[in-house]
């Protein structure tokens, strides 16, 4: 499937591109593209199936952000946002990659019925891994 355009994007502001490839890599992302890092202008395009995420800067210019230049450094990237990735056959998927990751939650049926599992990225970013379901179904909602 060529996917060609999208109406929303994840772009993530990392510090270093080498462990974004690294990690998602072992997640089963593979890189689309790549610009290298050059101050601001470094970009990174990462895509397993149809999830595509995206990164920014690769770099310490990360930092200096006009936005984000505000908090510490050690501050998560991904403080109270949580990015979702659906995954066919989750359970192989988790077993494949639990050894590699920070896992926050185990695998488990959640309250609505379907099962995911969940991780923290080396910058701080909460990722959920679901099996796929019709998040535009209110029956999905939390009993």
């Amino acid at each position: 499937m060529k996917i060609t355009k999208t109406d929303c994007m994840i772009e993530l502001h990392v510090p270093d591109f080498e462990k974004a490839k690294e990690f998602y890599g072992r997640l089963g992302f593979r890189v689309v593209w790549e610009r290298q890092p050059d101050a601001d202008k470094g970009y990174l395009v990462m895509r397993r199936e149809d999830a595509i995420l995206c990164f920014w800067s690769g770099n310490e210019y990360v930092y200096n952000h006009p936005y984000f230049r505000s908090w510490p450094k050690k501050t998560k990237r991904g403080y109270a946002v949580e990015i979702v990735i659906v995954v066919n056959d989750l359970e192989n998927f988790y077993r494949k990659v639990k050894k590699h990751v920070t896992v926050v939650e185990e695998l488990q049926t959640k309250p609505w019925g379907e099962k995911d599992f969940r991780i923290e990225d080396p910058f701080g970013f909460y990722v959920r891994f679901t099996e796929p379901y019709d998040v535009l179904d209110p029956a999905g909602a939390t009993p």
